[in-house]
């Protein structure tokens, strides 16, 4: 009985390994693509409200499975949004972020190729770790300084790899200074939500699904409003739906299930293969946007780009009493 246990234990943490390993490979390959091919070009705002709403309703069919039956879903629903409303209202905060967050992606993927894209988004290690400390109060061992340090000097050798501005398919005119502002103010923004999300977990006895149902509910509104303010104009001339095919139908679903993803690994899985699978996303996203983007690898870029990988490993390197750097949600995530 505990051997099959064990071994049942075993295989769903190697599925949820291969699964993040994709999801994260996938996520920037997809909307770097989705991004910069010829065609009708979708409004980034649209896809993040619509991750959103499939999130919602993933979380609360998950919920409904928690409670068992509609009857205690539905207390459970009214019991902790609608009767602690200064509760939920705490969660606007991280729900505001990562909407915010969500678009700055958008941003970045247009104007960083995907392996760049990808290295440089791991720069939210060093952010989350950075308000880990200052917020949590957790303190960090010397190999974690050194192995963020050493994550800065990858970053920074990448960036400074990077070719001239280029004319894209889709027509966007590539900025590898805004790509890259972009993907740090992400990075900041995926740090203070996640942690922030992090105390709200810890201080309450409330499922981390039903907490993602609050988040959801929260950043639709504000996922519509950045909508009608950034793109009102183009939204009222060709809809909301304007450039949706199936590729970006499935780029939202994978967005969407980052988050829950992460939540899974987590669960099953451990913080040094939670590294392994975003060192071997890292690799899979160079290799593949050789071939699908006529990537040029350099040896400054592959450098860099092994520096961020090493980084990753010695920073999960950690017994389990010091700081892991958890996130329920996605960065999306």
């Amino acid at each position: 009985m505990m051997e099959s246990q064990q071994r049942s234990a075993q295989t769903l943490k190697y599925i949820s390994l291969i699964t993040l390993t994709l999801q994260n490979a996938l996520v920037g390959l997809s909307m770097r693509y989705a991004r910069t091919r010829s065609g009708d070009m979708f409004l980034s705002s649209t896809a993040v409200v619509m991750a959103e709403v499939v999130k919602l309703l993933t979380c609360l069919i998950l919920v409904l499975v928690e409670e068992g039956n509609f009857p205690k879903f539905f207390d459970a629903l009214k019991s902790t949004i609608i009767k602690q409303p200064v509760d939920t209202l705490k969660v606007s905060v991280p729900s505001l972020l990562y909407v915010v967050q969500n678009n700055l992606l958008y941003i970045s993927a247009s104007n960083l190729d995907a392996a760049t894209y990808q290295v440089t988004y791991q720069l939210k290690i060093l952010t989350t770790a950075f308000f880990a400390v200052v917020i949590l109060r957790k303190s960090l061992k010397n190999t974690q300084w050194g192995a963020l340090i050493l994550l800065v000097i990858g970053v920074v050798l990448v960036q400074l790899a990077q070719s001239s501005d280029t004319a894209l398919p889709s027509g966007i005119e590539q900025n590898h200074l805004l790509g890259f502002s972009a993907a740090l103010s992400a990075c900041f923004l995926s740090g203070f939500a996640g942690i922030y999300f992090e105390k709200i977990l810890k201080d309450s006895d409330i499922s981390v699904w039903m907490r993602n149902v609050q988040l959801s509910l929260l950043s639709l509104p504000f996922g519509l409003i950045t909508c009608f303010v950034n793109d009102g104009e183009i939204l009222r001339k060709q809809g909301f739906f304007f450039g949706y095919d199936l590729f970006i139908c499935y780029l939202i679903v994978l967005q969407a299930g980052g988050g829950l993803i992460v939540a899974m690994v987590v669960k099953y899985a451990d913080n040094i293969l939670k590294g392994f699978a975003t060192s071997l996303a890292i690799i899979i996203s160079c290799i593949a946007s050789i071939y699908l983007f006529d990537f040029n690898l350099s040896f400054q870029f592959s450098l860099g780009a092994i520096l961020v990988i090493c980084s990753i490993f010695m920073y999960s390197h950690q017994p389990k009493s010091t700081f892991i750097d958890k996130h329920s949600r996605s960065d999306k995530v």
